[in-house]
């Protein structure tokens, strides 16, 4: 059925959207290296069955596997610290300048980029620097760059992950990298802040496995199901749901303020990320560094 990859693509980007507002959530009650930790604790237990397999056993003796898990776990810590200090709808529309260092670092390699595509990135630039520069008390200057910060380590994380072996399951390479990201989370969590308190609140519960089965794993597969069917430009487009169903929680559940600053920004980077993506038709190594971006393989 031609409907159903698109439908699968849907939830994937619904799912991730979930993310900012459930780790808001959890975050009124656990600081932000113990949720990341929980978080990928829940992840990796759904994951458990599908990184034990013999073919994606031979990934934790992969360097870009291992290389990318660290790069992972490391950037939800940084991300999920700059979250503290910004609201759900901030962070959540900053998420969507990814498509735009996507075609800046594909330009970088020497990979072809469309003008369509670079219009994209100047209209998404442009929406990133109106956020931060006039964020409207949306944000302190601490969590804008530590969020931006994370974008970085996201970006250089996809890139390495492009290195990992291919495999015949579009779940190994995940699975194995949240696994490895929750190895590089745990001893940064418990160095640093000691043992994650247990007893929390329900609502901080449900934000934590929210998380991790919702935003990590649902939406790994589901995004591995829908963009293994469709073309990589076409799926692309699924990515910049995230930072709309972020912004549009954070403003109506959260009572994020919602300035000229904050919406127009918004807008220009959903317009420029969508125009990025399709402007990447014609350009198939791009396209696939723009499914990267969740850490998935493009089948």
């Amino acid at each position: 059925m031609r409907l159903l990859p698109f439908l699968a693509l849907t939830l994937s980007g619904l799912c991730w959207g979930l993310g900012f507002p459930l780790g808001k959530l959890a975050l009124r009650d656990i600081g932000p290296a113990h949720m990341i930790l929980l978080r990928f604790a829940v992840a990796s237990l759904v994951a458990l069955p599908f990184a034990f397999r013999a073919e994606a056993r031979a990934l934790f003796r992969s360097p870009p596997v291992l290389l990318a898990g660290f790069l992972y776990g490391v950037a939800f810590l940084i991300q999920f610290e700059g979250l503290t200090q910004v609201t759900v709808s901030l962070a959540a529309l900053l998420v969507g300048a990814m498509p735009a260092l996507v075609a800046i670092a594909a330009w970088a390699m020497r990979e072809r980029v469309s003008r369509t595509s670079w219009a994209g990135v100047v209209a998404a630039t442009l929406g990133a620097a109106l956020i931060a520069g006039k964020p409207e008390g949306a944000g302190t200057p601490y969590g804008i760059a530590m969020s931006l910060a994370s974008l970085l380590l996201f970006l250089a994380w996809l890139i390495v992950l492009r290195r990992a072996p291919e495999t015949k399951s579009p779940m190994s390479v995940p699975a194995v990298t949240v696994l490895v990201a929750v190895a590089t989370i745990l001893p940064i969590a418990l160095l640093l802040y000691g043992a994650p308190p247990l007893a929390l609140p329900a609502a901080a519960w449900a934000g934590i496995i929210g998380q991790g089965v919702l935003a990590t794993f649902v939406a790994t597969a589901a995004w591995a199901y829908g963009s293994a069917r469709v073309g990589s430009a076409a799926a692309g487009v699924f990515i910049n749901i995230e930072p709309l169903i972020g912004a549009v929680i954070g403003i109506t559940l959260f009572g994020d303020p919602a300035g000229v600053g904050l919406i127009g920004g918004g807008l220009l980077i959903i317009v420029g990320s969508i125009v990025v993506v399709l402007g990447e038709r014609g350009a198939p190594a791009a396209a696939e560094l723009q499914a990267a971006a969740h850490g998935l393989p493009n089948e």
